[in-house]
């Protein structure tokens, strides 16, 4: 058993798209014409980190409920984690393409940490190695 797909509403599947796969360094594994339950065009797109099984269904906003969730899915906590190999060269990458931080990087026992935006607007942590890895 493993968790196959998690959900993150964006407001564009594109800009989404750009952002998980230029600025994160993510596949894009999919990107499919779908129907909505009432039969209106959507897209099932999903991204994954290099190698992964778990991948992020990027689910375009449909309606004011679901607008109103966007950059809100964790009520402004860290709510996702991106554990990385080589935190430097994740992080320059991510500040090259003009990704939001809140602080700045810094050494935890569990390993170097930076909360980050995404395009939608929720909270991630950047993790990589600890000193003793």
């Amino acid at each position: 058993m493993h968790l196959s797909l998690t959900a993150v509403i964006v407001d564009d599947y594109d800009t989404a798209i750009d952002f998980f796969v230029e600025a994160l360094g993510f596949e894009l594994a999919e990107d499919s014409p779908s129907t909505t339950n009432d039969g209106r065009p959507k897209r099932w797109v999903v991204v994954k980190p290099p190698g992964a099984e778990t991948g992020i269904l990027l689910a375009q906003a449909d309606g004011t409920d679901q607008e109103a969730g966007v950059g809100q899915q964790f009520a402004g906590r860290v709510g996702l984690f991106l554990r990385v190999d080589d935190f430097d060269t994740t992080f320059d990458r991510m500040s090259s393409y003009g990704v939001e931080f809140v602080g700045k990087p810094r050494d935890e026992p569990y390993g170097k940490l930076v909360v980050f935006v995404d395009v939608a607007g929720n909270k991630w942590d950047l993790l990589g190695p600890s000193m003793e890895e």
